[in-house]
């Protein structure tokens, strides 16, 4: 049964304590007659778009034409409903000159006039934090958006997305319209999510990089904030770690290749201890559990070999990969490498050597029919579709391609392939996260993102409307291969065998 998307108040981030996070079921863990057939999962891992974003006007799919009244219409920090939407702010807060202003108050087309803006163009990126998430949502009403963002308007924007390639792939195989991103924000505690279904613990973080929250829980606004978002973007005292020590939002990890330069003659596999980046890891995570059974699996990244060599120059060395948006390089982001957060996978450990590898050696992997039974692949950061950095089209041709050429690996036919995006990357959606027991916790799950299933045992021209967040990726994982639940796992989230149909083959 559906639960009641019932959302809880921003005071929720505070007011949860860790320990309230739900587990997983112990019941039925080993793998069923039809899952026994897949030898192979694929997970690909894009970025930044809610499901309204790109496939609100998918057929069959619970999207823009169903969002109520409520869910559109934006209210201002006052609690009154827009008169309008403000304009598209730029990076400096000031009205973009390539879009329109006084756009209604409500979801706008981005490809239609009067936006007219093209798949192939860069464009915003919305804030995309923790705890302006919680607020966005605000109790399930998702009437914020526009009210805690940095972009204006642009947050409500939507694509018709029949044009894309990976959309056609969601047309013949299976659209899961009710997934949702696992927690709260954005990028780096998504992919935290995706491998331990847990928040990073930064206990001794000092407090300059801590949020300041008001007594509701909400983060507190700085004195030149504008009254009103008509007059510019919200501004506030955020950071990346919570007030009791979790890390939420973008940082950085000790070990190479990571946002921070080595120490002036410290070792160049590590990270400036005194700049801060989060401490090494403990929790247990989905690859602690596939090793732990002796199952086969890697995460594949595009660029991380010349990743790890640039991250090991000097401070003084301008890097040529890490975070750089120069033509021709992959602009490899370190905070979408969650494993690279763990001791486990320190630089030098066998595990880092074993499970940790290049994207080119995921397309070997592929032709060669080589493949783990569980492989993680996550594009560089040119093909992520991230807004801001990269355009919607060459992730898309990406994408497709990846999905074409699985389809002709030789472990084709005992595979399944998921392709989800980490997070909505600040964009509205109409659809109120799950909330209650069992479904959600202080940490998520945020709002709704799309995931597609590729197999020749998924369900062919299907829209499935199942509750599932991020953890469901675990949890299928973890029920094919019988290993043991990860704590953080959401118990009544769905396990993801409603995209498939066994028996028809």
């Amino acid at each position: 049964m559906k639960p009641t998307c019932i959302a809880a108040a921003a005071a929720i981030a505070i007011a949860i304590a860790l320990a309230g996070c739900a587990s997983t079921k112990s019941v039925d863990t080993g793998p069923s007659a039809g899952l026994n057939r897949i030898d192979t999962i694929v997970v690909i891992y894009a970025e930044n778009h809610s499901f309204d974003n790109m496939y609100g006007l998918f057929p069959g799919a619970n999207g823009v034409a169903n969002a109520s009244a409520l869910a559109k219409t934006q209210l201002d920090h006052d609690g009154r409903p827009l008169p309008q939407l403000p304009a598209v702010y730029t990076a400096q807060g000031k009205p973009d000159a390539r879009y329109p202003a006084g756009l209604p108050n409500g979801p706008f087309r981005i490809d239609a006039p009067p936006v007219n803006a093209r798949i192939d163009q860069v464009v915003p990126s919305p804030i995309h934090n923790y705890y302006q998430n919680i607020e966005q949502i605000n109790g399930g009403a998702n009437n914020r958006f526009v009210a805690m963002t940095t972009v204006g308007a642009w947050t409500m924007g939507y694509y018709d997305g029949s044009t894309q390639k990976v959309w056609q792939w969601a047309r013949d195989y299976t659209l899961a319209d009710n997934f949702f991103m696992g927690a709260f924000g954005g990028s780096f505690l998504n992919h935290q999510w995706l491998v331990c279904a847990c928040t990073p613990v930064y206990a001794d973080a000092p407090a300059s990089m801590r949020a300041q929250l008001d007594e509701q829980g909400r983060l507190k606004k700085k004195p030149q904030s504008p009254a009103s978002v008509l007059d510019g973007p919200v501004q506030v005292f955020d950071g990346p770690v919570t007030p009791d020590g979790f890390v939420v939002n973008t940082s950085q990890p000790s070990y190479q290749p990571s946002g921070v330069a080595p120490a002036a003659g410290g070792s160049a596999d590590f990270a400036d201890p005194a700049k801060h980046p989060v401490p090494p890891q403990h929790a247990k995570t989905i690859g602690d559990t596939l090793s732990a059974k002796g199952v086969s699996w890697t995460w594949y990244a595009g660029g991380w070999n010349a990743a790890v060599a640039d991250g090991r120059k000097t401070p003084g060395e301008k890097r040529a990969v890490i975070y750089n948006r120069d033509a021709g390089s992959p602009n490899f982001q370190p905070h979408h490498q969650p494993f690279n957060y763990f001791a486990r996978f320190a630089p030098g450990t066998p595990d880092r050597a074993a499970h940790l590898k290049d994207g080119d050696d995921f397309l070997a992997a592929i032709d060669k029919g080589t493949l783990p039974q569980v492989a993680f692949y996550k594009p560089a950061g040119r093909l992520t579709q991230h807004p801001s950095y990269t355009d919607i089209q060459s992730g898309d041709v990406h994408l497709a391609e990846l999905l074409e050429r699985l389809r002709k690996s030789p472990q084709w036919e005992r595979m399944a392939v998921i392709v989800t995006y980490d997070e909505n990357g600040g964009y509205w959606d109409h659809v109120s996260p799950p909330t209650g027991p069992g479904w959600g916790d202080r940490w998520g799950p945020g709002t709704r993102i799309p995931t597609i299933v590729v197999s020749p045992f998924a369900r062919r021209g299907y829209v499935d409307h199942t509750s599932l967040d991020t953890t469901s990726i675990l949890k299928f994982i973890t029920k094919r291969h019988g290993l043991e639940p990860l704590p953080g796992v959401r118990a009544n989230t769905g396990d993801m065998t409603s995209a498939f149909a066994f028996d028809a083959r």
